[in-house]
């Protein structure tokens, strides 16, 4: 049984107010395709939570800052429908860069403070574009509930703030990073990774974990922070763009960890962009 397939806004809330109609809730996993395992466990939650759900598969030219990027972005949207029919999605919304972006658009939504520094700071305009699009695409589905990974930690807090500040009612669910067993974060990029790279890969995910368990036993985060990015340099990695203690709700620097905290860090693997990220609780916190 294939899911179906709507691409106009016009499709996409005739079917959500159909549902409307006959008391259904709706749950948005927003995509850029290329559907792994994490996306596809972002289904499984918003399942779980409403009763219909809808998949968008969008290449969003605003959130890259590079022709190329955008140009060499996997688009697989054959064998993403394959993958998201066994799960029981009920539509896969797959707009055009026209449908989104008409001729004589002219808005974007820029949210300042949680957009500045990390992934905002090396790619200008990257969280505009990504504001942008996320506000189009709850209020095109109507969605009661919307599924992001925790893997884009920075992103997952701007779009909470795009729905606090802008009274959008909808509810934003984290869901858990997934991984491989050795440990590499899911994500689209990986499919562009040479035999060479992959087995390479991993090793942002050790160093963190490592940096992680040093800081929780209360070595300096300045130092400790230093020594981590020379070691996934040392591994093979070609530049470190970040790598950073900041803390989990404003995502402000730490230089201890004195509150709930995020360790995240984004590297370059050859032409390869990868980031990752883990939750740290304060020194000394029991639960």
């Amino acid at each position: 049984m294939s899911v179906p397939i709507v691409r106009t806004v016009a499709e996409l809330r005739a079917v959500a107010a159909r549902w409307r109609r006959s008391g259904a809730s709706i749950a948005l996993v927003p995509t850029m395709g290329a559907l792994h395992e994490g996306h596809l466990s972002l289904v499984r939650a918003a399942l779980q939570k409403a009763d219909r759900v809808v998949v968008t598969l969008f290449v969003n030219p605003m959130q890259f800052n590079s022709t190329a990027d955008l140009a060499a972005y996997p688009r697989t949207e054959n064998e993403d429908a394959a993958k998201l029919a066994p799960l029981g999605a009920h539509l896969l919304y797959l707009p055009d860069a026209e449908e989104m972006y008409p001729p004589g658009f002219a808005t974007t939504i820029s949210v300042s403070g949680i957009s500045e520094g990390l992934c905002g700071g090396f790619r200008p305009g990257h969280f505009d574009g990504v504001a942008t699009v996320v506000a189009k695409l709850f209020l095109q589905t109507g969605a009661d509930f919307a599924c992001f990974g925790e893997k884009d930690f920075q992103q997952l807090q701007l779009v909470r703030h795009v729905v606090r500040d802008l009274d959008i009612p909808i509810t934003i669910l984290a869901c858990p990073t997934v991984r491989e067993a050795d440990g590499l974060a899911l994500s689209s990029r990986n499919l562009r990774l040479s035999p060479a790279q992959r087995a390479i890969a991993p090793t942002l995910a050790a160093v963190l974990l490592g940096v992680a368990d040093r800081l929780s036993r209360g070595s300096p985060v300045p130092p400790t922070l230093a020594e981590a990015r020379a070691a996934i340099l040392a591994a093979g990695y070609r530049k470190v763009e970040y790598l950073e203690l900041r803390g989990e709700a404003d995502l402000q620097p730490l230089t201890s960890l004195d509150r709930p905290a995020r360790l995240l860090v984004a590297a370059w693997l050859g032409d390869i962009r990868l980031i990752d990220n883990i939750g740290m609780s304060p020194i000394g916190a029991t639960y």
